[in-house]
């Protein structure tokens, strides 16, 4: 369903430049000789068209360090088209419109659609004869990849890492270290916590040391990250998981638009608040994606609700330019204290979005074979750590990142990622963070000990005020909540043109009226905006959604676990 891109993003964090499509190898990897990481027999030059749900402003035709290395080693070049608009339903519905495909997508929501119109090639005898590589990647999750219950065919290698451990705490409220430093690190638990913070601290500073205005909170809420920026902090600030637009019952499996939940009107009803007294930003809910960027990377904005991955360049140009106090500390808040958060619950593997091939694709068997090269022990390691003796050097056995490359990469990410082409072809199969290779190494650079390498000392003394070694320490453990059988809700795709669909569709153009409409009335206006709300959505056919959806998570269940 739609929602799924809010959240593609946010679980494989990890960053939010996956779309780059490309591939990967690393013919001086130290994990090169692993005896799953053959090279490609076939070097003949060929293109691979590629779409993209995503856009990327860093895409550089795979001409960095290790985009050249991918195609001398493979012979492969991506040529890759991506969103003009920052919408990706528009590029795959104008594909289906014209039954014109590449040979490779990434069509995130839109993947139902394209299997629909038969689009899709089901990838099973190809993995089968060709991608023994994929096949271990995946492992004891390979029925996961499953289409349907009525259809086992595989349609779509996703693109969540396998076996992941989040050592990151990316998500939350955050506040700049600045605000932090004055206020001598105060406990940040709860909205009012969070409040009274950026409250103290703009009350004695309206500007920047620039010159430029303050501003408390800004919401990413113009386009689509709405759902990132508004609408989730609701449900998470109430003690829910993640599930995009619904809230699953864990007993039961029912699903409800999570909208329905009394308790999240009170989260609303405190940005409300916030808005009356003037520390939210009145542009929250017009500014375009670039506005609400270059506020941040200006260093006037103390607090943000949001995941790091959706301003992670603006953090990264404020360190560049040495403004590490006004990079941001992250922390759990809720509502109130009686409210746990579910931001580490495990789904368990979360099949779904991530790279198919087409029925227009020139070579399939070509094309299953690059993808399984780059699910290669010396595939991986080329994706995420680079060419051995140019970004990293291996001692004792152990994978090591230089400093003067390390600097490069945590102070100066964009150019980092542009010039050596580390992290930016990753767009498909991957293990993830904390997994380990056959050398011992880990595959990612995301583990505790490098991620405390990469910390400023802003970082560092936020880090040491509160006690922590890590921001996720002051989270809720993933041991303290049981695996969810059905995954993440907001992984679950509605089919194509179904009554569901329907009006699912009719109640997000509802939710997104009535939500801005609340946060920016009157307090005195609030209730009876809500109870309209409430009203427009029970009219739109809420329940039946809300059966309809029931039915679907049951199917997954189901599915995943024969």
């Amino acid at each position: 369903m739609n929602v799924s891109k809010t959240k593609v993003a946010c679980l494989l964090m990890i960053g939010a430049l996956l779309v780059a499509a490309g591939c990967s190898n690393s013919s001086d990897s130290d994990s090169s000789s692993s005896p799953d990481a053959s090279p490609n027999k076939d070097l003949t030059p060929m293109t691979i068209t590629f779409a993209a749900g995503d856009n990327n402003p860093l895409w550089d035709d795979m001409q960095s360090e290790v985009g050249k290395l991918i195609t001398e080693k493979t012979g492969i070049s991506i040529k890759a088209q991506f969103p003009m608009s920052g919408n990706d339903t528009d590029i795959f519905a104008l594909m289906v419109a014209n039954n014109e495909y590449p040979d490779i997508v990434s069509a995130k929501g839109s993947v139902g659609k394209l299997k629909d119109a038969g689009a899709l090639i089901d990838l099973t005898p190809l993995i089968e004869e060709h991608a023994p590589n994929i096949k271990k990647l995946y492992g004891e999750y390979m029925k996961r990849l499953r289409w349907s219950n009525d259809d086992h065919g595989i349609y779509v290698l996703p693109s969540a890492p396998v076996n992941q451990t989040y050592f990151k705490a990316g998500t939350g409220f955050e506040l700049q270290h600045a605000v932090l430093k004055e206020l001598n690190y105060p406990q940040i638990k709860t909205v009012k916590d969070f409040e009274n913070s950026l409250k103290a601290y703009y009350d004695k500073h309206k500007t920047t040391a620039d010159g430029q205005p303050i501003i408390p909170l800004s919401l990413n809420g113009g386009e689509w990250q709405f759902l990132i920026s508004v609408t989730n902090p609701a449900v998470a600030t109430t003690g829910g998981p993640d599930e995009g637009e619904f809230y699953i019952d864990p007993d039961t499996y029912e699903a409800k638009f999570h909208y329905l939940r009394p308790e999240e009107k009170e989260y609303f009803r405190w940005l409300n608040h916030m808005h009356d007294i003037g520390l939210l930003d009145p542009e929250s809910f017009v500014q375009k994606y670039d506005q609400y960027r270059a506020k941040i990377a200006s260093g006037r904005v103390l607090g943000l609700i949001d995941a790091d991955w959706d301003f992670a360049g603006e953090v990264a140009v404020l360190k560049k330019e040495g403004k590490f106090d006004q990079t941001y500390a992250h922390f759990p808040v809720t509502l109130n204290e009686t409210y746990k958060r579910h931001d580490f619950q495990s789904t368990g593997y979360l099949a779904g979005t991530g790279i198919s091939i087409t029925k227009s694709a020139k070579d399939p068997v070509r094309v299953i074979k690059f993808l399984d090269f780059l699910a290669s022990d010396e595939g991986q390691v080329l994706l995420n750590w680079g060419i051995e003796g140019k970004h990293y050097k291996v001692e004792n056995g152990k994978r090591v990142i230089p400093e003067d490359i390390l600097n490069m990469k945590v102070n100066d990410n964009q150019n980092f990622k542009k010039t050596t082409g580390v992290d930016m072809y990753r767009f498909g199969q991957s293990y993830g963070d904390g997994v380990k290779d056959p050398t011992g190494n880990y595959y990612t650079t995301v583990f505790p000990e490098q991620i405390e390498k990469e910390y400023t000392q802003a970082d560092r003394e936020t880090l040491a005020a509160y006690n922590i070694k890590s921001y996720k320490d002051l989270w809720p453990s993933e041991k303290e909540f049981p695996v969810r059988p059905w995954g993440a809700a907001w992984n679950i795709n509605m089919e194509t043109g179904s009554e569901a669909n329907a009006i699912f569709q009719k109640c997000q153009d509802i939710t997104r009226w009535h939500i801005t409409q609340a946060i920016l009335a009157e307090p005195e206006q609030f209730d009876a905006i809500w109870d309209v709300f409430m009203k427009e959505l029970e009219k739109a056919g809420v329940e039946k959604l809300n059966e309809e959806f029931t039915k679907l998570v049951k199917d997954r269940v189901k599915l995943w676990n024969e």
